[in-house]
């Protein structure tokens, strides 16, 4: 059993940025891929990036690559989502998840999840 903890949510004009933190308590952190995910209102919840267990691969949605930021501490059991250069259309719940032990880019193969923290981004 894994609990997540997201936090860092928050309100920002267009070209800002947020650094959002997924915690983790219970089984080893570093035996799981973390993924970020994102849901706005009416729509499917959808693949931002993800991580592997020792933080050395990486993935991004092509909507954000370049522009946000993925990384972990498994120290600190912890897995930060920097985002820089914010638009609208980032606007979202932003929910991490986590899979052991690779990471899927499907919401579907997550089992654990934070409770989510909300980013609006305005014009």
């Amino acid at each position: 059993q894994v609990q997540l903890v997201d936090t860092g949510g928050g309100l920002v004009q267009a070209g800002g940025s947020l650094r959002l933190s997924c915690a983790a308590s219970g089984r080893t952190f570093s035996n799981y891929a973390v993924g970020w995910f994102r849901q706005a209102p009416g729509k499917d919840r959808e693949f931002v990036a993800a991580i592997s267990r020792t933080g050395g691969r990486t993935l991004y949605a092509d909507s954000v690559k370049g522009r946000f930021t993925i990384s972990r501490d498994n120290a600190k059991n912890t897995v930060y989502l920097q985002m820089n250069s914010l638009k609208p259309d980032d606007t979202a719940v932003y929910y991490c998840a986590a899979r052991d032990p690779i990471w899927s880019t499907s919401a579907q193969a997550y089992r654990y999840w934070g409770q989510g923290t909300q980013v609006t981004v305005s014009s």
